[in-house]
């Protein structure tokens, strides 16, 4: 959901940026069809959900949410947290966001087309001519991608769109929070990056 914040943290290289979508989409076992700088960010992608979920900050975030909301908070705050990225980009980033978009589009068309599962490839021209990531700046956009993942869920897509409400009603809260959460995430794909093994391929 959070392809902004990912694709940041594998920014160095398109080949990462690549792997940094991808998993979302492959299962781990099948990392070794991929030339090892993707497999590395496919893996990095894993342990980056893991450490946001499990964070202090994201878990009282949670927190914040409406009970029959709150099973789709994880989802609403990849989102969100986007759209803060986005409008606080100056504070981590030196590249312009725009072009980091930009490279990460042209990385998934001109290196990930064909290694690129279905589900991602049906969504691929849709996610380059209505520029996603960039419309992740304005709330409007937020508002969109929420409802856009509503329409995918096979039940209960109506209490992931009104969780929007919880979104807005603690926007302060949560902007702050992310601003304290982002800096760690950070240090530890920092730390994390070279310590990552990739696995072995299966013997022929």
């Amino acid at each position: 959901m959070n392809f902004l914040a990912h694709i940041y943290l594998a920014r160095h290289s398109e080949r990462a940026m690549v792997g940094a979508v991808l998993g979302d989409f492959v299962r781990l076992k099948d990392t070794v069809l991929y030339h090892p700088e993707i497999q590395a960010d496919i893996v990095l992608h894993r342990m980056v959900d893991t450490f946001t979920d499990s964070h202090p900050v994201v878990l009282a975030a949670k927190g914040m949410f409406q009970d029959q909301h709150r099973r789709y908070a994880g989802i609403l705050l990849d989102i969100f947290y986007d759209h803060i990225l986005s409008t606080h980009w100056s504070d981590y980033s030196d590249e312009p966001r725009q072009q980091l978009i930009r490279r990460f589009y042209a990385a998934l068309q001109e290196q990930g087309r064909i290694l690129l599962p279905d589900t991602l490839q049906a969504a691929l021209p849709r996610m380059i001519s209505q520029d996603w990531l960039s419309s992740y700046h304005e709330f409007s956009g937020v508002e969109i991608a929420v409802q856009r993942t509503s329409q995918r869920l096979s039940k209960n897509g109506h209490l992931l769109f009104a969780g929007l409400a919880d979104l807005q009603s603690n926007f302060a809260a949560l902007s702050q929070g992310f601003q304290q959460f982002f800096p760690d995430l950070v240090r530890y794909v920092h730390e994390q990056r070279p310590l990552i093994s990739l696995p072995e391929p299966p013997l022929q």
